[in-house]
C-alpha cells in the first residue's frame, strides 16, 4: 500500500535528483565538452551528429524543469524515451559502469527512475502541476 502521506516528498525526492543528474550531464555537454565536441562524439558512437544539441538542451531544460517543479511528469515521461536511447550506447558494454565504454545498469536506471516519476507524480512543491490525461 501506498503511503499517501510521504508519497508527494519522495517524488519530491526522486524529481530533484533526477533533475540535478539532468542539468549535470547538460551542462558538461555544454561547457566541458562544447557542442561540436558532443557532436563529434555522437557521430563517434553512431548518432547523427547534429542530435547533440537538442539531446544537450533538453538536458539542461528538463533538468531546470525537474528541479523547479515544472510539469515534471510529463518531462520524466519524454527523458523515459531520451535516457532509454542514451542506453543503447552502454549495452554492448556488460553490466558495470565501471567497463570500457561504461556498462548499462546506471543508464537503464536512471530510465527506469524517470519511468517511476512519471507514473509517480509532481511530487510536493512543484511549481506548474502535470495535467492528468
Amino acid at each position: 500500500m501506498t503511503d499517501t502521506r510521504t508519497a508527494p516528498y519522495a517524488a519530491l525526492l526522486l524529481r530533484v535528483a533526477l533533475g540535478v543528474m539532468f542539468l549535470a550531464h547538460g551542462l558538461t555537454k555544454l561547457l566541458v565538452f562544447t557542442l561540436p565536441g558532443t557532436a563529434q562524439f555522437f557521430a563517434k558512437i553512431g548518432f547523427a551528429g547534429w542530435l547533440a544539441y537538442p539531446v544537450t538542451f533538453f538536458e539542461v531544460g528538463a533538468g531546470v524543469m525537474l528541479i523547479l517543479g515544472i510539469l515534471p511528469r510529463w518531462v520524466a515521461a519524454i527523458a523515459v524515451v531520451q535516457l532509454f536511447v542514451a542506453s543503447t550506447v552502454h549495452f554492448g558494454n556488460g553490466w558495470g559502469f565501471g567497463n570500457a565504454g561504461g556498462g548499462w545498469e546506471y543508464p537503464i536506471f536512471l530510465t527506469v527512475a524517470a519511468a517511476a516519476l512519471a507514473l509517480l507524480g509532481d511530487g510536493k512543491f512543484a511549481l506548474v502541476k502535470s495535467k492528468r490525461g
